[in-house]
């Protein structure tokens, strides 16, 4: 005779699991944004030290990458919140967040690659 998993306590097991992993995934892209804070202040920072002036451009695009994969990070956590037993409020509220990070995702990929193609040019 097979138990249930609900009887096994594997379907709350498997709901804590998902929870777990989507604070970790939150986490990683709190942390990547913050890096890339970190990274283009940094850079900002010796190049003013060296006398030259920033690279507005330059630092914008380091920063629009972190940003990018933050937003990729913060979607699958989204997801993760909404993939054991959804109710339809909750799957409505992802699907407005992952078209609004979807459209941001978008548009900082394609300025990436405008400027990143303008700069090869020159």
């Amino acid at each position: 005779m097979w138990i249930s998993p609900q009887q096994a306590g594997v379907e709350e097991w498997v709901q804590n699991l998902a929870l777990w992993l989507k604070l970790g995934v939150e986490a990683c892209g709190a942390l990547i944004i913050g890096a890339g804070v970190l990274l283009a202040a940094g850079r900002c920072l010796r190049q003013r030290l060296a006398g030259r002036p920033s690279d507005y451009n330059q630092l914008r695009l380091t920063f629009a990458r972190f940003l990018a994969l933050a937003l990729e990070l913060q979607l699958a956590a989204d997801i993760l919140s909404t993939a054991v037993a959804p109710s339809w409020d909750q799957i409505g509220k992802l699907g407005a967040i992952a078209v609004l990070r979807t459209a941001l995702n978008y548009f900082l990929a394609r300025e990436i690659r405008e400027a990143e193609g303008s700069r090869a040019a020159a």
